[in-house]
C-alpha cells in the first residue's frame, strides 16, 4: 500500500528559466537573444506555425502527392478455429450474431474472418465473411459445413 511518505518524485528535474538582459557577458544580455529590429524583437510578438516571413510557407510549397484509403478500411473481427472450438457446442451454428451472443464481438462489426490457429473437433455449422485458406484446408479436411458469406 502507498503511503505519502513512501511516494518518490518521478517527474523531470527542475530546468532553471533563461535569465536574460544581464549584461553584455552573460551571452544574452542588451537584445536579450530577439535580434535587432522587427516583430520578433518587440514585446507581445506572436508568429502563426510554419509562417516565414514574406517568403510562401514551405508546407504551401511542398506537391500534395497520393491518396491513403486507410480511412475507408473496413476491418473484420478475427477469429481461430480453436476459439470456436472453445465458445460453441456440437451442432450450433457460428455468425456474427452467435459471436455477439457469446461476447465475443462488441460494437460495429464488418464481418468476421476465420483463421486456422489451432483444431475444430466438433460439428458446427460456420457462417462467415472471409476465411483463411490454412482454415479452408481443415475444414474440407474435416468435411464440416461452412459458407462464406460476402457483405
Amino acid at each position: 500500500m502507498f503511503t505519502l511518505n513512501s511516494l518518490k518524485n518521478v517527474t523531470r528535474p527542475y530546468k532553471a528559466r533563461k535569465r536574460v538582459g544581464r549584461g553584455l557577458g552573460s551571452k544574452l544580455g542588451k537584445t536579450c537573444g530577439r535580434g535587432e529590429k522587427g516583430r520578433g524583437s518587440r514585446a507581445g510578438k506572436k508568429m502563426r506555425y510554419g509562417k516565414e516571413g514574406g517568403n510562401m510557407p514551405l508546407f504551401m510549397k511542398l506537391p500534395i502527392r497520393g491518396f491513403n484509403n486507410a480511412r475507408f478500411r473496413r476491418e473484420m473481427d478475427v477469429v481461430n478455429l480453436e476459439q470456436l472450438d472453445f465458445m460453441f457446442q456440437d451442432g450450433e451454428t457460428v455468425t456474427v450474431d452467435s459471436l455477439r451472443e457469446k461476447g465475443f464481438i462488441s460494437g460495429p462489426s464488418y464481418g468476421v474472418k476465420l483463421l486456422g490457429k489451432g483444431e475444430l473437433t466438433k460439428k458446427l455449422k460456420i457462417h462467415v465473411q472471409a476465411i483463411s485458406d490454412s482454415a479452408k484446408e481443415k475444414l474440407t479436411n474435416q468435411k464440416l459445413d461452412f459458407k462464406i458469406e460476402r457483405m
